[in-house]
């Protein structure tokens, strides 16, 4: 098993990534023939109802997630919620699942899609360093869901 310290979580929730502030995390690959991996945050009471209630449904999420260093590429994980627990005022919620396909090349899908969209010169400059910054789901990988 390998362990990583997990520096942000983001959730597809309605076409729209929702971010959720972590106190801690980790992330582990269990390096097993399913290929799972394990997410564990430690993050504020406030959303224990909505992580219980996509447990109780057996949702599968999408997640995106940055491992290790913030200028790392975010990498999505198709997971669900196995387990809600109370920790003084705060939660740990595990979520357990599969990689996907690895992003890459984001900085260049990105230009891409901001061209064809009609951007150039100084619009497109500031909206790629915003986006870059910002980290937005791409057209291209919002269709694969």
């Amino acid at each position: 098993m390998k362990t990583f310290k997990m520096l942000s979580v983001g959730i597809l929730i309605d076409d729209k990534v929702q971010d959720f502030p972590l106190i801690d995390g980790i992330i582990i690959n269990q390096e097993n023939s399913h290929r799972m991996w394990v997410l564990e945050l430690f993050i504020d009471r406030k959303y224990e109802q909505l992580f219980e209630e996509w447990k109780a449904a057996d949702k599968l999420l999408e997640a995106s997630v940055v491992i290790s260093y913030p200028e790392n590429e975010p990498a999505g994980f198709r997971v669900a919620v196995d387990t809600v627990q109370q920790i003084g005022e705060n939660i740990s919620v595990l979520l357990k699942g599969r990689l996907k396909r690895a992003r890459t090349q984001y900085a260049e899908h990105l230009l891409e899609e901001l061209i064809t969209e009609g951007l150039s010169g100084e619009e497109l400059l500031k909206r790629f360093e915003s986006d870059m910054r910002e980290r937005p789901r791409l057209k291209k990988d919002r269709e694969e869901i």
